[in-house]
């Protein structure tokens, strides 16, 4: 059996993500409309629309849809701000309808914006939509139209089924509270339906990664620069956990359509390419400058990446990147999500996938020796990392060295996050 390491609690407290479903007329849930809970035992929802946007886009491209939506389909809801960026672009579109919400204009900016997103692939849906609705103009764009019934009632909702419904527009009836308004609305002709007769929104306990702020900044600024220096960038990611991730699981997203393992953090820079990595990149640290906190899980996991990084020249390993291999040990754990769920779609080197799985089940791959290395010389035990330095043949010297080097390198850059929150 491997070596079991010692976590401690993330010191940032979980966004509380909230999701209702949407069914049929058969009552299949077919997706899920996401909301952001003020706290995670509030009932309220986030006042903040832009804000619970961002964190809600943010931890869909963190840990997928398969966790938060079950695999269906998210709702999530637009402000005009959210519509004219391309924050949307991290997620894929067959996966995502974009819910825009009741006080957008529909000026000329909003109607480009929703021909970019539906040339993009993604759907469309009006929020709140009301006869005499001054979004008349984004109606053509609208995959899915939202009615709210309670307010509107049925005298006014009745004509805005048959004017409005069709084969590439369906109408959602929203607030549902009794089987009679779901026999109402169903008679009606509206084919989706939400409300609290099926379900009341259901919290979702995800956590997010800690962000360096400070990291975050150089990077905007490594971007901007007029020649991009690929090896400053990758620096500054692998200083920093939450970036990383994300570019493993944006580099998993259909519209990227890779086929091939990410080697490296180059490796998955190169994949991208300097245009389209700057894009991600500036999107991407957009989304989650305002996390600025750090975490003993975070630390240890910088710390166990820079260690298996100093000792990969010393030891054989194949192609797999030993620092990919520490910073997602501790991966499961910073996410309160299972290994199998985490790492099930990241396109990563065989190897490292299938030690990561064996290290919670206490198998035995070609990678071990390595893994138990890293738990061995957290742990202290310095017993076991001379037995594993000889099977290694790494001496305890080096094995020391690179131990203090990596502590003193993720405690550099941990600091640096402290003190940017600070100020």
């Amino acid at each position: 059996m491997g070596i079991q390491a010692q976590t401690a609690p993330v010191e940032r407290p979980s966004p509380c993500i909230a999701r209702q479903p949407i069914l049929t007329a058969d009552e299949d849930v077919v997706g899920y409309e996401l909301f952001l809970r003020e706290g995670r035992d509030e009932r309220r929802f986030s006042s903040d629309a832009e804000t619970a946007t961002c964190s809600i886009i943010d931890t869909l491209n963190l840990i997928g849809l398969g966790v938060l939506c079950d695999g269906r389909t998210a709702f999530i809801n637009c402000t005009y701000q959210g519509l004219l960026t391309d924050y949307f672009a991290l997620l894929p579109p067959d996966d995502v309808v974009i819910e825009i919400q009741k006080d957008v204009p529909a000026d000329e900016d909003a109607v480009r914006a929703c021909q970019r997103l539906k040339h993009g692939g993604y759907s469309l849906a009006l929020d709140n939509f009301v006869p005499d609705d001054p979004r008349e103009a984004l109606v053509p764009y609208a995959d899915f139209i939202k009615v709210d019934i309670i307010s509107v009632g049925s005298l006014q909702y009745v004509p805005l089924v048959a004017r409005y419904a069709s084969e590439s527009c369906q109408m959602v009836a929203h607030k549902v509270e009794t089987r009679q308004h779901f026999l109402t609305t169903k008679k009606a002709g509206f084919t989706r339906f939400q409300g609290y007769f099926f379900h009341h929104p259901e919290n979702m306990q995800v956590r997010q990664i800690p962000a360096n702020q400070a990291t975050y900044l150089r990077l905007l600024s490594a971007v901007s620069k007029p020649e991009v220096d690929f090896t400053e960038i990758e620096g500054l990611i692998k200083s920093e956990p939450a970036l990383c991730y994300r570019l493993l699981r944006y580099l998993n997203s259909p519209l990227l359509g890779l086929s091939s393992p990410v080697e490296s953090v180059r490796n998955a820079l190169n994949l991208l390419g300097e245009h389209e990595a700057v894009r991600w990149i500036r999107m991407a640290t957009t989304l989650v400058m305002g996390q600025q906190k750090s975490s003993d899980l975070v630390l240890s996991s910088l710390v166990r990446a820079r260690f298996c990084e100093l000792i990969a020249a010393r030891v054989e390993h194949g192609r797999a990147d030993l620092f990919l291999m520490g910073m997602l040990s501790l991966i499961d754990a910073i996410l309160a999500v299972p290994m199998g769920v985490v790492i099930e779609e990241l396109c990563l080197d065989p190897a490292i996938k299938e030690q990561l799985l064996a290290a919670k089940t206490g198998k035995k791959t070609a990678l071990t020796p390595i893994y138990d290395l890293m738990l061995a010389r957290e742990a202290g035990d310095w017993s076991l990392v001379t037995k594993l330095g000889k099977q290694l043949n790494v001496s305890l010297s080096f094995v020391a060295e690179s131990s203090n080097s990596a502590m003193h390198w993720a405690h550099e850059i941990t600091s640096a996050a402290r003190n940017s929150a600070q100020k």
